[in-house]
């Protein structure tokens, strides 16, 4: 077993204890990275489940077009939340994953409950798109701040999909 350069986590490690998180980044960085993160995962984890009803509940004459659209676009989403959950393990915090915090985290508003119809699904969808982009970008500072360049490529791969997508749904709005 190698040896660790930082006394306080030889101890730690020695008494049975966790290693103290020690990558580059401080305690108070990683924490706000991770509240930030927090939020991106409401985010899209909302917009997920949103962009989900919308397949199941869409009708009109553009049925095929908006159920395969929303359905690649939920499968996604749900491959994304995976990876923020899991970037908020790494940096040494718990990933939120209840309704009632995402409700408190997220950014955009729950799914209307009754299925609006589908150009206004595609619309409150751009709106979904845009929202996340933004909480995305407002991480940026927090990230390069603390020189975490995998959470800044997270976001960057994140801004790429939410903005193409929401560019590509404004579309049919045209």
């Amino acid at each position: 077993m190698a040896k660790s350069a930082n006394p306080k986590t030889r101890a730690s490690a020695a008494a049975g204890g966790a290693p103290r998180i020690n990558i580059g980044i401080s305690d108070k960085d990683r924490a706000a990275i991770a509240q930030g993160l927090a939020r991106l995962l409401a985010d899209t984890y909302t917009l997920y489940l949103t962009t989900h009803n919308f397949h199941w509940n869409v009708t009109g004459p553009m049925f095929n077009t908006l159920h395969a659209m929303f359905m690649e676009q939920y499968t996604e989403l749900w491959n994304a939340v995976d990876p923020i959950a899991e970037r908020m393990r790494a940096l040494g915090h718990h990933a939120p994953g209840s309704y009632a915090a995402f409700g408190k985290l997220a950014s955009l508003r729950d799914a209307p409950e009754t299925p609006p119809e589908a150009m206004e699904m595609v619309r409150i969808l751009v709106e979904g798109h845009e929202a996340v982009a933004r909480t995305a970008r407002e991480m940026f500072p927090a990230a390069e701040k603390a020189s975490d360049e995998p959470t800044a490529d997270l976001l960057t791969q994140r801004l790429t999909v939410h903005e193409q997508t929401a560019w590509m749904l404004r579309s049919l709005l045209e």
